[in-house]
């Protein structure tokens, strides 16, 4: 019995990269923004912000700009503002400034990660399929992810499990 090697071979490999596409939502367009994100990185020798948004049906807004110099995250600003009465006017209700010795110190507001960090989290876990979820991505910034995440089916409010980016900006 003669056993064909090469094929039987590239039908294991061709499975494999068939199977690793379907696990994740919006893959195509994930590899290219994150190819763009590389590039951005590299333009900006890796020192850059970024604002994460949040909001809620009830008029509340976060907003959290994180600030990486040479791949590591080195200030964290934050505001909460909620809205007044029912006009548009908002007001702060708490906002912060953290530096390099008390870097993680406050709970509220978007973690002090990167956005390598970020791309990671979108990769294993935001954009993973998800029979039960409606998934999105945008890529607003340049190319680069500016909403990412998901939102289980029969939610009702302020459901969304992922990152909302506003902006991403050289140092």
């Amino acid at each position: 019995m003669k056993i064909y090697v090469y094929p039987v071979l590239l039908l294991i490999i061709c499975s494999l990269f068939i199977a690793c596409k379907k696990d994740m939502e919006y893959a195509d367009n994930f590899h290219t923004s994150e190819r763009v994100w590389s590039n951005f990185k590299a333009s900006a020798g890796n020192s850059y912000s970024y604002m994460v948004t949040t909001g809620s049906w009830t008029g509340t807004v976060t907003e959290t700009v994180l600030t990486v110099r040479n791949g590591q995250v080195v200030a964290r600003s934050y505001v909460h503002k909620e809205r007044e009465g029912t006009g548009p006017q908002l007001v702060v209700l708490a906002q912060w400034e953290e530096n390099n010795t008390d870097l993680g110190s406050h709970q509220e507001g978007a973690k002090p990660f990167t956005l390598d960090d970020i791309y990671a989290q979108a990769k294993s876990d935001w954009l993973k399929k998800r029979g039960d979820a409606k998934t999105y991505f945008e890529t607003l910034n340049g190319g680069m992810i500016s909403l990412c995440g998901y939102v289980p089916d029969g939610c009702a409010d302020d459901c969304f499990r992922g990152i909302t980016i506003g902006y991403i900006r050289k140092l």
